[in-house]
């Protein structure tokens, strides 16, 4: 099939690729002349593992292609994807639409023969609705449905997940994009993966309730790993207990400094809102958002408590900087709360992360970024850990604590046994045990 992604951030350059993968025809087209010429040449603007030779092997293949113009792919596409941003309103918390619409105004002027419109953007209930007038009222003539198909890619893991997916939704009110959306996705039959057939609406609200739910399910783990502290339990075996009840689970049960990336803390904010303006608040889901917020700013006091209540004039090393491990996503990072916090008390940062630097260094002041995890030790009074990158799972302890001013180690994503780190001469503090 002939496939055109409007689109080539995370998930259009994502979802691409693997619809090329599955033997599809897919032009990826974006305004950023620079980024389609970097990946004309080979280069990939963000970092995922395994999609700098998925895109190259079909690129080599003559299946995948990258365009500024749209016209053309658009025109002989049976599928045109709608994959822009869709970040926070400033001001009100809302989901910017402002891409999507300009996408479905372009799409509508250059469409030819019947088309289905997909919108795999993460997208607030009724915005189907929204995107099937637009185009309407450009074109009255024209043949086409408008499908909601959102994405459920974990960064670091998008590929696996994109191929092998718990589940695909679709969400049509025109009978005519069934076979397409059929024929799209057909090499996962062959998984016996389940594909979701509902109304648009019901889809679109599907992406955002799943998202809000996995981060209630890690606010929940993060406010017990507090009573833990003060009650004397450890949240590892309290997560271990509870998650081997099938109605729970143990994935998302893992305590920390609070969930970050590109989709839960827009995602759940947009729910928060759109329910509010329909009249049916969320209370559960505003209070996560609540409780997160708090919980990244609570970790710089967690620091500085580790190192006596007073950082002034100290120096820390941060290791991992990104949201999680195998990105080099930085939107809404605890880093981002926890490093200002530190250096509004005194303290001075040196950092390290193997794959967010770059972004980190828009992000984050004066900062001291060094070239591998050992270095930031130098001269340090303590170490955190930020992000549980594999690389910091199995550091050189007695080495990092040679370089060390004070043997003081703070790890807030529980990697390493309280037991076997002081037995090595540290002062340690974890996320929820003691």
């Amino acid at each position: 099939m002939q496939v055109a992604m409007i689109g080539t951030g995370y998930v259009g350059l994502v979802s691409g690729a693997c619809f090329a993968d599955f033997g599809h025809v897919v032009t990826c087209i974006d305004k950023d002349a620079g980024k389609i010429e970097r990946l004309r040449t080979g280069g990939i603007p963000i970092f995922e593992p395994g999609l700098e030779g998925l895109v190259a092997r079909n690129v080599a293949a003559g299946r995948l292609f990258f365009e500024t113009e749209a016209a053309e792919a658009v025109a002989k596409a049976d599928a045109v994807f709608i994959a822009v941003g869709t970040p926070s309103r400033r001001g009100d918390g809302h989901a910017d639409l402002s891409y999507v619409y300009a996408a479905a105004e372009e799409i509508a002027g250059l469409m030819d023969g019947f088309t289905v419109v997909v919108t795999k953007s993460t997208v607030p209930v009724g915005t189907g609705d929204e995107i099937e007038k637009i185009i309407r009222a450009r074109r009255p003539d024209a043949q086409f449905a408008v499908v909601s198909n959102p994405e459920f890619l974990r960064e670091g893991a998008a590929i696996e997940d994109f191929k092998r997916p718990d589940r695909v939704v679709v969400g049509l009110e025109d009978e005519r994009a069934r076979p397409v959306m059929s024929e799209l996705y057909r090499p996962l039959f062959l998984n016996e993966t389940p594909i979701v057939f509902t109304g648009r609406r019901t889809s679109e609200l599907i992406k955002y309730a799943a998202n809000a739910f996995l981060a209630m399910k890690i606010t929940y783990i993060n406010e017990m790993a507090d009573l833990c502290e003060a009650v004397g339990a450890d949240v590892q075996q309290v997560a271990k207990g509870i998650g081997l009840d099938g109605r729970i689970g143990s994935k998302f049960l893992n305590a920390g400094p609070g969930y970050g990336g590109s989709c839960f803390p827009k995602d759940t904010l947009a729910l928060v809102r759109t329910a509010t303006d329909f009249g049916a608040p969320v209370r559960l889901i505003e209070t996560t958002v609540q409780v997160n917020d708090q919980r990244k700013k609570a970790m710089a006091d967690k620091v500085i408590a580790a190192m006596g209540g007073d950082v002034k004039g100290k120096r820390i090393g941060v290791l991992g900087l990104t949201f999680k491990p195998n990105t080099d996503d930085m939107r809404d990072a605890p880093s981002l709360d926890i490093i200002p916090a530190l250096q509004a008390a005194g303290a001075t940062i040196t950092a390290f992360d193997p794959e967010g630097e770059r972004e980190a260094r828009h992000l984050l002041k004066d900062v001291d970024f060094v070239a591998e995890p050992y270095a930031v030790a130098q001269g340090a009074d303590a170490v955190v850990i930020i992000t549980e990158w594999d690389q910091f799972r199995a550091l050189d302890l007695d080495r990092l604590k040679a370089d060390m001013k004070s043997p003081v180690l703070v790890d807030l994503r529980n990697i390493y046994r309280p037991d076997d780190v002081r037995r090595q001469g540290f002062e340690y503090t974890s996320v929820g045990r003691l």
